[in-house]
């Protein structure tokens, strides 16, 4: 497949300007870029989402194209794996795999014995061997995506394109994904990559096209370049020390938890936050360190213990009085926790904060509303056309700085940031650690949640380790290493093998 001068054009702004690529049969083609580069407009075109402005030709085995609809594309061998999956959760794998193409017999009537063995063909093909019949809400994230991939064989599939397929994966799962891709390629599928993984990168990845801006500013085999290269074209900018070093005087604790307990099964979690400092909570998934930012924030009514915050006692249980003392919270899921996609950029910086906009007879004061947004924005360097385009529309990264921003409004004083830069790539990543560092010059405390050991060791004073909901141990940057890490974060269980290379990425 082959694209050719693919310009398009929203509202005040250039999405996409004269965008070129080829994928050849066989080979896993990485696309990369910052968020906000274009790679997501692409994908909407290749799927018929979204229709290129006149003047783009698109080629198929020799034939000129016009992706008319999702379907079309469908029709076409055009399948994509979203980072969001798209299956019905209470329908069966089979059942979703087979959606849009059900198989009928004389009568109209469903032939669900010859769907089923459908389903299981196409997923033996993967390697893949799980009851059919099963619900996929009862599935883990990788059979999940496997089933797409699956229904994506069943349209013989010619173009696979997976939008950050590992953000939600353990490391076998990864590990799997890719000998899925061995087998794609020895089929002869050609495979359109984006992550912001450079591991994968190299490990899966036989060609490279890099965005910036909306255009093509670089392709090249993977062989023939390292990450510095791929990472200097993505950015335009050296991004070497990603982590930036900060002189921030460490003083007072602003956050005090004792005995923090709850249903959801964190037991007798002690620790303190001081201005100017970031805590890492740490640990491998399932540990609890979700379950201590939701209960810290109110969002689970069954938490217990004693909070104090700034110097007040902290009553648990209620999200109002949580922001009211001065906590903020960026979840883990930004899209469906900590935005409302479908309100603008603008109402979603201030719809936390709306008592700092309101006059005396609590109307919004416009002015005030607009002031404050358009501040943030430039602070945040927020890519938007304008504070009336809609949050769901934004890239991932900027996003994320609407969350923050939305809390910057609030005059929060101590900041959880759970996973704050899952699915952004390198150049935003750096962006959200300056910001970081400046909140903390600012007097703020953060509380950094993060599965990412490097992460860890580069922004954090210090780390409190958690297993099966307690914690295990306090560690310096300095003690932290990956074998102390581990011993910790499985102090209280056997763990698998999987789950302790998970916590150790590359």
């Amino acid at each position: 497949m082959t694209v050719r001068g693919l310009h398009k054009t929203y509202p005040g702004v250039m999405a996409l300007r004269g965008v070129s690529l080829s994928l050849l049969p066989g080979e896993v083609h990485m696309l990369l870029g910052e968020n906000g580069a274009g790679k997501s407009t692409l994908v909407k075109v290749l799927a018929g989402a979204v229709k290129p402005d006149a003047g783009a030709e698109l080629r198929m085995a020799g034939q000129t194209i016009e992706i008319q609809s999702p379907r079309h594309s469908r029709d076409l061998g055009i399948s994509v794996i979203h980072q969001e999956l798209n299956l019905i959760p209470n329908l069966s794998a089979a059942q979703n795999m087979l959606l849009g193409r059900e198989q009928r017999g004389r009568f109209g009537q469903l032939e669900h014995g010859a769907m089923r063995e459908r389903a299981r063909r196409a997923l033996h093909k993967l390697g893949v061997e799980l009851n059919v019949d099963c619900p996929v809400e009862q599935l883990s994230v990788a059979q999940q995506q496997l089933v797409e991939i699956g229904a994506a064989l069943l349209d013989e599939c010619r173009v696979l394109i997976l939008d950050e397929p590992t953000s939600a994966l353990a490391q076998h799962e990864v590990k799997k994904l890719g000998e899925v891709l061995g087998l794609l390629k020895g089929e002869g599928v050609a495979i359109l990559y984006i992550t912001h993984r450079f591991e994968e990168v190299f490990e899966f990845g036989d060609r490279a096209t890099i965005f910036r801006d909306g255009e093509v500013v670089g392709e090249c085999p993977l062989a023939e370049t390292d990450r510095a290269k791929l990472i200097q074209m993505m950015v335009g900018r050296d991004v070497s020390s990603v982590f930036p070093s900060r002189s921030v005087a460490i003083g007072e604790p602003l956050l005090e938890v004792r005995g923090l307990t709850s249903e959801t099964g964190i037991t007798n979690v002690s620790f303190h936050v001081r201005a100017g400092e970031v805590l890492a909570l740490a640990g491998l998934m399932g540990s609890g360190r979700t379950e201590v930012a939701r209960a810290l924030f109110g969002a689970d009514k069954s938490a217990k213990g004693a909070v104090t915050l700034c110097g007040k006692p902290l009553v648990l249980g209620s999200v109002e009085r949580a922001v009211s003392a001065g906590l903020a919270l960026v979840p883990e899921d930004r899209k469906y926790e900590g935005l409302v996609l479908g309100l603008s950029v603008g109402k979603n910086v201030t719809l936390a904060g709306l008592r700092h906009n309101r006059g005396k007879l609590g109307q919004i004061l416009g002015p005030a509303e607009a002031s404050a947004v358009a501040e943030l924005s430039k602070k945040l360097s927020i890519k938007a056309y304008s504070s009336a385009q809609l949050a769901g529309t934004l890239s991932g990264g900027n996003q994320q700085k609407v969350v923050l921003a939305k809390w910057l409004h609030t005059g929060a004083r101590v900041f959880i940031l759970d996973e704050p830069t899952r699915g952004i790539d390198v150049g935003a990543k750096q962006e959200i650690y300056n910001l970081m560092n400046q909140l903390l010059g600012q007097g703020a405390g953060i509380i950094m949640i993060s599965s990412e050991l490097p992460e860890v060791l580069g922004m954090a004073d210090r780390i409190i380790v958690m297993c099966e909901g307690r914690v295990s141990g306090e560690l310096t940057r300095e003690e932290a290493t990956p074998d102390r890490f581990l011993e910790l974060a499985t102090a209280f269980s056997q763990p698998v093998a999987d789950a302790v290379v998970e916590a150790v990425p590359a």
